[in-house]
């Protein structure tokens, strides 16, 4: 089968930095199924260019800078001229909403090819005060109204993202959307060796995600500081990107927390692994996570998550994480120093997520993928 994949971004071509491993991983299963792969990235490196990677051929668009309306413009027609000259494809699957999703419904209808959109993000959520999530904005709305009207299929990753359907309010019109499939996006469980730890203190956290407003720091930071206060040895590592000029590094100075924080940017994945087995509890402090993917890494190094009851976090409460509300540093803080605490939950609820994420791996959501492709193709 032909397979025409559209992301924004995630696939550098060192497969190692820069990428989202759990999509290289997903097309690398599907290329190893014996099908022909080709993703186009609506806007990564400066000028156009494919090249090979993870057994799928990879086309870069090219950056377009210009204003949003006309760069939204653009990207749709330089994707349209890809498609065409890489194509006739079977199916096309475009990952999260703005862009790709919906550029990919649009040009699968006039191209009379079935389309399948994942939801990964904030498509379905608002969230004024961080200026977070697509259904803020008339127009954002109404674009991820038209193409759930329009998408052959739809999948998300968590019971959580697909009960925030029944929550939506399409903005123009009373548009039918389709209901979606639940199909969580696997990791490649080899790359993140299950580790025995030993007990604290010292005790380590880690947290994996870009700093940024959804992400939450503030609201982890502030526990952090809770649970020093209640154990003393506890270090908590972050690792993401910084969005934020340094906000989340000046409120660890504030907290008197430099001794007890590390800021390591963004890491590769064999890095990432280290720090997982290297820990005691994997963080999630988000106000939304459509799924998280690091939970499922973190959990099959055989690592239990504490957090926010949002993503995996939410629909694994209470046998295989430990879930509080979004934005309570304390009830966040009483959880992690509870967990710290139990070396019998922590063993059960890590060993219960680690079963799952094994049985949910990267080669499993290929298989349930190329499935989809084939009901809705007719193959």
């Amino acid at each position: 089968m032909r397979i025409g994949f559209v992301a924004t971004g995630g696939f550098d071509r060192s497969g190692r930095d820069r990428i989202v491993p759990a999509l290289v991983w997903l097309v690398e299963h599907l290329a190893r199924r014996g099908h022909d792969v080709h993703v186009f990235v609506l806007d990564y490196y400066p000028q156009p260019c494919s090249y090979a990677l993870a057994g799928a051929s990879v086309h870069d668009l090219g950056r377009v800078l210009a204003p949003p309306g006309l760069r939204r413009a653009a990207i749709g027609l330089r994707l349209a001229a890809a498609l065409k000259e890489r194509g006739p494809f079977d199916v096309l699957h475009g990952y999260l909403g703005i862009p790709a999703g919906v550029l990919t419904v649009r040009k699968g209808r006039e191209l009379g090819v079935p389309t399948v959109v994942s939801l990964d993000s904030g498509e379905l959520v608002g969230i004024p005060d961080i200026a977070y999530g697509l259904q803020r904005r008339w127009l954002d709305r109404t674009l991820i109204a038209r193409m759930l009207r329009d998408a052959t299929r739809i999948t998300v990753c968590t019971e959580f993202m697909a009960n925030l359907f029944s929550k939506l309010r399409p903005a123009a019109e009373a548009f039918d959307v389709t209901v979606p499939r639940i199909i969580p996006i696997g990791v490649d469980a080899t790359r993140f060796p299950h580790t025995t730890r030993p007990d604290g203190p010292p005790w380590r956290l880690v947290r994996v995600g870009s700093l940024n407003r959804v992400k939450d720091h503030e609201t982890l930071l502030r526990a952090m500081r809770s649970a020093v206060n209640r154990l003393g040895d506890v270090h908590l590592d972050l690792v993401g990107e910084d969005t934020m000029d340094g906000d989340a590094q000046r409120l660890a100075g504030e907290l008197n927390l430099a001794g007890h924080v590390t800021f390591h940017g963004v890491q590769p994945t064999d890095r990432v692994a280290a720090l997982y087995s290297s820990a005691h509890l994997n963080i999630v402090s988000s106000r939304h996570e459509a799924a998280n993917v690091t939970v499922l890494e973190a959990a099959c190094s055989g690592l239990m998550t504490v957090g926010t009851a949002v993503g995996y976090v939410a629909d694994w409460a209470e046998d295989k994480a430990s879930a509080v509300r979004v934005a309570d540093p304390g009830a966040l803080a009483a959880a992690i120093v509870s967990a710290l605490l139990s070396r019998r939950t922590r063993q059960a609820r890590a060993d219960a997520a680690r079963r799952w994420a094994l049985a949910h791996d990267a080669e499993w959501s290929a298989r349930q993928f190329e499935r989809l492709y084939a009901q809705i193709t007719g193959r």
